[in-house]
């Protein structure tokens, strides 16, 4: 009689071996998901694939002289649309990341690059629940294939299990994962003989300046361009902290945009009012803030007067600041007589203000009227359109990233990147950049901006590598219905032009 028992047990046996315990830790894989799309633009039709998910990025683990094997460390969400048939060393591929630190790249991917756009409306033209999406009929596709990644902690991008997330939350390390997405999605898919370009905005944009350099040493690999959108170079000419007067300065020309905008300079054309607060910024009043307790009253009364001119602020205001008027207590004080706020990310932006004693806004407008549609619109995109579910989060936003944010790398010193770019360019005197300006922009002013790349220590003759487009628009620019299609043209332009050799 054959021994029913013996089986059950070896059947049961087997069963356990092949049946992955609940301790077992299951090996992370790339979980990529393809789909075939068309657009009709106006004069030709795209056919393009996109593919979905997330790439497992593995680090060589060495202890004490000792091989621990390529060991996975995180889970980097991407998304990659390339046109069908097109040939690889002839096809542009642009890299995209949006900033924060802990932003998710959906901005850029969603507002302004990608071949579907979300409709999120604007200050004069808002748009309600549950919003929309539409074909994005200048995405930059038509002359560039795009990957979008999303940094670690934010979008769908995670460390994996038993690593820390904030091993990725700094300078450096930011760099290193991005850098290391991009050579094995270039390495992957045979692109190293393309024309490469990186497009960041805001953060994004010192990420990017710093990658160039990164490519160039770590990995050999050179640009053909850098899209800086929102750009911010070096952190130290937009940081309100105690010795550096610089950002008070820098702010001015922002400040006398938004006064304008909202009606504060009449009808004075805003270039007149621009070119007033340029010279004001430029040259009297870091003059009279370097001159503290020296400077006479006769000068701090005229400083007092001119400042709260061009910035549509109280001379009563601006003397009891002492001549330094620091972003968010501005837009908080603008229009406190009216109840209302402007917005730090879009001066164009108000919102009601509850409590009108309040220093600092709470609410950005221009934030909490636009996000709402970013986030449904990609949450319904990424599964419905391109086929792709996961059942965490798609974080747009992470305070959490922001606070903890590792600066370590420039102890000591300010945050920039500015001597990576002037390094890359040095190298690599191909190499061109774009740099977008936004009017209304309170995050990123554009005379700050302006003030660093004239500071770029590169020979005279690189400085034609550079060009700028300015918009009157504010952070995210491409919210302005006439800014996105006038800059969509200015990247195509640019694009066009760095791959004309």
């Amino acid at each position: 009689m054959p021994d029913t028992n013996s089986e059950s047990n070896t059947a049961k046996a087997a069963d356990e071996k092949d049946t992955p315990s609940a301790e077992t830790k299951v090996e992370p894989t790339d979980d990529l998901v393809t789909t075939k799309h068309t657009l009709t633009l106006k004069r030709r039709k795209l056919a393009y694939t996109a593919r979905t998910g997330r790439l497992v990025l593995r680090k060589e683990v060495v202890t004490d002289g000792k091989s621990e094997g390529h060991k996975a460390k995180a889970e980097v969400f991407v998304t990659a649309y390339t046109l069908d048939d097109a040939e690889p060393g002839k096809r542009p591929v642009t890299f995209a990341f949006n900033g924060g630190p802990g932003s998710a790249s959906v901005w850029l991917h969603m507002g302004l690059l990608g071949p579907r756009r979300v409709l999120s409306g604007d200050v004069d033209d808002p748009v309600a629940p549950p919003y929309g999406l539409t074909d994005n009929q200048e995405t930059l596709l038509a002359h560039s294939d795009l990957v979008f990644i999303d940094p670690v902690s934010t979008g769908y991008s995670r460390a994996v299990d038993g690593e820390k997330a904030k091993d990725y939350h700094g300078f450096a390390a930011d760099i290193e994962s991005i850098g290391e997405v991009i050579r094995l999605w270039v390495s992957r898919e045979k692109r190293w003989l393309s024309p490469k370009f990186l497009a960041g905005e805001s953060y994004g944009t010192l990420r990017a300046a710093g990658l160039a350099s990164h490519l160039q040493e770590r990995h050999g690999m050179y640009l053909n361009g850098l899209l800086l959108i929102s750009s911010v170079l070096d952190l130290g000419t937009l940081r309100f902290t105690e010795g550096n007067d610089l950002p008070y300065s820098l702010y001015v020309p922002t400040y006398a945009a938004i006064a304008h905008y909202h009606g504060l300079h009449g009808d004075r054309p805003l270039d007149d009012v621009l070119a007033d607060a340029e010279d004001f910024a430029a040259k009297e009043l870091p003059w009279a803030l370097a001159r503290g307790a020296r400077l006479s009253t006769q000068d701090r009364a005229e400083a007092v007067a001119t400042l709260a001119s061009l910035t549509g602020l109280s001379e009563s205001y601006v003397d009891r600041v002492n001549l330094r008027i620091e972003h968010v207590r501005y837009f908080t004080e603008l229009l406190r007589d009216k109840g209302l706020v402007v917005g730090r990310m879009d001066g164009r932006f108000t919102t009601w203000e509850p409590d009108g004693g309040r220093e600092h806004m709470s609410d950005d407008p221009s934030i909490s009227r636009i996000i709402g549609a970013y986030t449904g619109g990609l949450n319904h995109y990424v599964r419905d359109e391109l086929g792709y579910e996961n059942d965490l989060p798609y974080e747009i936003l992470s305070t959490e990233v922001f606070k903890a944010w590792s600066y370590s790398d420039f102890e000591g010193r300010s945050v920039s990147s500015v001597d990576s770019l002037a390094s890359a360019m040095r190298a690599n005197p191909h190499l061109r950049v774009h740099v977008a300006f936004g009017h209304y922009d309170g995050a990123t002013p554009y005379f700050a901006s302006e003030h660093v790349l004239a500071r770029l220590q590169i020979p005279e003759e690189l400085r034609e590598n550079i060009d700028t487009a300015y918009y009157p628009a504010g952070h995210m620019m491409y919210v302005h219905e006439e800014t996105r299609v006038r800059q969509a043209k200015d990247l195509a332009k640019f694009i066009k032009n760095a791959t004309a050799d």
